[in-house]
């Protein structure tokens, strides 16, 4: 029987907005020398979720959602946010060795390992080198690979309003995100879109060697991508399918690069019933 999952409040009454503080709890661990922001709540299994390039701000409905039956732990990672900026961070790999050493840290057993974006790269890359502390993973419309013919966006030559319209495929809810208030927030905004230049300028969002140690990844994987993704197309999706042993690819309609924030309801459906059924 699938797992009852409480319903996410209406999108008019909640877009960009912060859940309740007090249902979550925030904590800065020092680990491999890093000062590293967390949220965390719930109780359950673990899922270890990691942001893509805007950071983790804030927590967000789905985060809510899944804490009634998880241990929902989002680390904001090294160089973003309220996280320290450390000399050893050079690229994607680094952060996939940092994401063991906070498996490590907190002590950590079968994890439900939940990606986005750079943090759906950084989660595969995590797997490849050890997939042993992990029960599930879940790629949300990950970077990393790169698929001849298919044409990614480009978000560092879009303004700040076309980055909003091409991440979503709703344009009510594009137009209804909230901008930076004063110049701390600015400052966030800028240290996370430096960071994110830095991880993936170069080759453009992917690691040439990655597609060819994808084989090694041994617990059941679910890729979910929503078909009118901007940024990284969900043409990209059947390649990291075909790549890794055990995975299904499910392509969400009507939905942008954001699914947990588009359609945070059936993301949270299908994130669920997936877990569950790999138990």
């Amino acid at each position: 029987m699938t797992q009852e999952i409480s319903p996410l409040p209406d999108w008019e009454r909640n877009v960009g907005e912060e859940i309740d503080t007090m249902s979550h709890q925030e904590s800065v661990e020092t680990i491999n020398g890093c000062r590293t922001r967390i949220m965390r709540a719930g109780s359950g299994e673990p899922l270890l979720f990691l942001h893509g390039a805007a950071g983790a701000g804030a927590w967000l409905p789905f985060m809510e959602a899944l804490s009634k039956n998880y241990d929902i732990i989002v680390p904001e990672h090294p160089g973003f946010g309220g996280s320290d900026t450390p000399d050893w961070l050079d690229n994607i790999g680094d952060l996939a060795y940092f994401y063991l050493d906070v498996i490590d840290h907190l002590g950590l057993e079968s994890v439900h390992l939940v990606g986005t974006s750079i943090g759906g790269w950084i989660a595969a890359e995590l797997a490849t080198r050890n997939s042993s502390p992990l029960k599930t993973l879940t790629l949300v419309a990950p970077a990393g690979v790169h698929v001849k013919g298919v044409v990614k966006g480009d978000m560092f030559m879009w303004s700040p309003d076309e980055m909003m319209q091409n991440l979503f495929h709703n344009q009510e809810i594009a137009a209804a995100m909230p901008q930076p208030k004063d110049d701390e927030e600015v400052m966030v905004v800028l240290k996370n879109r430096l960071m994110t230049a830095k991880l993936g300028w170069s080759p453009r969002f992917h690691n040439p060697d990655l597609p060819k140690w994808l084989h090694r990844i041994s617990v059941p994987t679910l890729i979910i991508w929503g078909d009118d993704d901007k940024l990284l197309p969900a043409e990209m999706g059947p390649t990291y399918r075909d790549l890794i042993p055990n995975s299904t690819l499910d392509i969400i309609s009507g939905c942008g690069h954001l699914p947990h924030v588009e359609k945070a309801q059936e993301f949270t459906r299908k994130v669920a019933s997936f877990i569950e059924g790999a138990a």
